[in-house]
Protein backbone atom coordinates (compact mmCIF):
# COMPACT_ATOMS: atom_id res chain seq x y z
CA UNK A 1 0.00 0.00 0.00
CA UNK A 2 1.65 3.39 -1.30
CA UNK A 3 0.52 6.83 1.19
CA UNK A 4 0.76 10.41 -0.01
CA UNK A 5 0.77 10.85 3.97
CA UNK A 6 4.26 11.21 4.98
CA UNK A 7 3.87 11.06 9.26
CA UNK A 8 3.75 7.03 9.05
CA UNK A 9 4.17 6.31 12.52
CA UNK A 10 4.91 1.92 13.45
CA UNK A 11 3.85 0.24 16.59
CA UNK A 12 1.42 -1.83 18.56
CA UNK A 13 -1.90 -1.66 19.33
CA UNK A 14 -2.22 -1.70 23.03
CA UNK A 15 -6.09 -1.73 23.12
CA UNK A 16 -9.34 -1.31 21.17
CA UNK A 17 -12.00 0.34 22.85
CA UNK A 18 -15.57 -0.38 21.03
CA UNK A 19 -18.55 2.02 21.78
CA UNK A 20 -22.06 1.91 20.27
CA UNK A 21 -20.69 3.30 16.26
CA UNK A 22 -16.77 4.02 17.19
CA UNK A 23 -13.77 2.58 18.07
CA UNK A 24 -10.76 4.01 19.89
CA UNK A 25 -7.65 2.02 19.07
CA UNK A 26 -4.47 3.08 21.23
CA UNK A 27 -0.89 2.57 19.14
CA UNK A 28 2.54 2.47 21.06
CA UNK A 29 5.05 3.99 18.82
CA UNK A 30 7.62 3.72 21.32
CA UNK A 31 9.72 5.48 23.71
CA UNK A 32 6.52 6.31 25.95
CA UNK A 33 4.07 7.21 23.28
CA UNK A 34 0.59 6.37 22.48
CA UNK A 35 -1.20 7.72 19.54
CA UNK A 36 -4.85 7.07 19.73
CA UNK A 37 -7.30 7.25 16.74
CA UNK A 38 -11.27 7.44 16.61
CA UNK A 39 -12.31 5.11 14.07
CA UNK A 40 -15.61 3.36 13.00
CA UNK A 41 -16.54 -0.44 14.37
CA UNK A 42 -16.83 -1.58 10.83
CA UNK A 43 -13.20 -0.67 9.88
CA UNK A 44 -11.84 -2.24 13.28
CA UNK A 45 -13.63 -5.30 12.23
CA UNK A 46 -12.73 -5.36 8.57
CA UNK A 47 -9.04 -4.80 9.21
CA UNK A 48 -9.52 -6.97 12.14
CA UNK A 49 -7.37 -5.02 14.68
CA UNK A 50 -6.27 -6.62 17.90
CA UNK A 51 -4.34 -5.94 20.83
CA UNK A 52 -0.56 -7.02 20.33
CA UNK A 53 -0.92 -6.81 16.08
CA UNK A 54 1.29 -4.39 14.67
CA UNK A 55 -0.35 -1.37 12.42
CA UNK A 56 0.46 2.22 11.60
CA UNK A 57 -0.69 5.44 13.15
CA UNK A 58 -1.29 7.64 9.43
CA UNK A 59 -1.45 11.55 10.08
CA UNK A 60 -2.53 13.22 7.39
CA UNK A 61 -3.48 16.92 8.41
CA UNK A 62 -3.61 20.64 7.26
CA UNK A 63 -4.00 21.87 10.67
CA UNK A 64 -1.77 20.45 13.67
CA UNK A 65 -2.56 22.17 17.11
CA UNK A 66 0.53 22.55 20.10
CA UNK A 67 -0.38 23.16 23.52
CA UNK A 68 1.39 23.76 26.76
Amino acid sequence: MKLSARNQLKGKIVSVTKGATTSHVRVDIGGGAIVTSSITNEAVDELGLKVGDEAWAVIKASDVMIGK
